[in-house]
Formats: C-alpha cells, structure tokens, sequence
C-alpha cells in the first residue's frame, strides 16, 4: 500500500478514527466506501477504525460522475481478499447488519460479471422557444 500523505486522502482515515474513538459504544459501525476511495483507501479506514466496507454496486455512476476513478465493480471474492489482506475476518450482513442467508451468499459469489459500461458523451441542452 502506498504512503497515504496527500491530506485530502488522508482526511477520509482520520474521520474514521475519530468516528471509532467518539461514537463507540453508541455506533458500533463504521463504514469506508471502496467506491470514493478505491481499495488502497478503504483498507486504510480499515486500518484506522473502520469495520464495515461498503457492498457491492452494479454499474454505479454517481460518483463516476463526479470524478472518482473507483466504483464500478468490486466483486464479493475481491472484497473479501482486502478484509483477509488485513487479518480480518469478512462476513456479509444485511442492511441492518444481520446474518445474510447461506443461499443469498451463495448467489452473490457465483454472479455473472458485469457487462461493459457505454459512457455516452454529455450533450448541452437548448433551451425550448
């Protein structure tokens, strides 16, 4: 993992360790998002106080518009890699962090790939007459 200097990336980590220090007892999770931040991001939070990284997206366009360069597919195998890369242990939970059912983990390990996303030029709009 690369030095993490720049302070605009740093500031990310930073609130996640402080979120860990103010909010726990009373939030017990703290959440990165691979999306904004890309894998090297994420385990960085992970690292300082974070506990859940962000599911998975299908072909998210949000951010990618607004300049990220990370969001479009981070596979369940590939998420999971980075937690263990860690020396943590992931688990898939529900929205409301329960236990995800053995067949619904099942079914978003073997997904198909996602197809290529067509980005399509933005186009000015003219106003009507």
């Amino acid at each position: 993992m690369r030095d993490w200097l720049n302070i605009q990336e740093l500031a990310p980590v930073k609130a996640r360790a402080a979120a860990r220090l103010v909010l726990h007892p009373h939030i017990t999770n703290i959440q990165t998002s691979w999306v904004k931040m890309g894998p090297e991001g994420a385990a960085a939070c992970l690292n300082a106080g974070a506990n859940d990284l962000g599911g998975t997206l299908m072909n998210e366009s949000i951010s990618r518009a607004a300049g990220t360069e990370h969001g479009q597919e981070f596979p369940p195998e590939a998420m999971e890699a980075l937690i263990r890369s860690l020396g943590r242990t992931p688990e898939q939970r529900t929205t409301l962090y329960g236990p995800v059912p053995a067949e619904r983990r099942e079914a978003s390990l073997n997904a198909a790939d996602l197809a290529p996303v067509v980005l399509t030029p933005p186009r000015k709009l003219v106003a009507a007459e």
